[in-house]
């Protein structure tokens, strides 16, 4: 999976984004439920489920949950670690923030949700 190219992740600690543990086999979000935090992923892996199907495995610097913060919507899908590891916990409010102040970030975010939705489109 692409990440959209190579990022200075520097940001997180200048915004104190707080970061935590995974274990693999651990469920971080549920498809359905209310999205708040969007997920960076530090080190390990993802898994994203619709179902009880993978329909992505993120990797590092990839991305997950974004979709709840910028659509203030249920999330779409589930978020599983498939190793442990660690990410980056990036609420609604940090994420505006760093919209306003990392403009790279944003195009970023932009790139990754682009790169979803191309591999969606051939899938289905």
């Amino acid at each position: 999976m692409s990440n959209g190219g190579p990022f200075n992740f520097g940001f997180l600690e200048a915004f104190g984004v707080p970061l935590r543990r995974i274990s693999t086999g651990e469920v971080l979000f549920t498809e359905g439920e209310d999205g708040d935090t969007m997920l960076l992923v530090i080190e390990g892996r993802i898994d994203v489920k619709l179902g009880d199907h993978t329909v992505e495995t993120v990797g590092l610097h990839g991305i997950v949950g974004e979709m709840a913060l910028i659509g203030n919507a249920p999330r779409s899908a589930s978020a599983v670690a498939a190793s442990s590891g660690e990410i980056a916990l990036i609420d609604r409010q940090t994420f505006l923030d760093l919209v306003q102040e990392v403009p790279a970030f944003s195009l970023y975010v932009m790139r990754v949700l682009a790169d979803r939705v191309r591999r969606m489109n051939m899938q289905s």
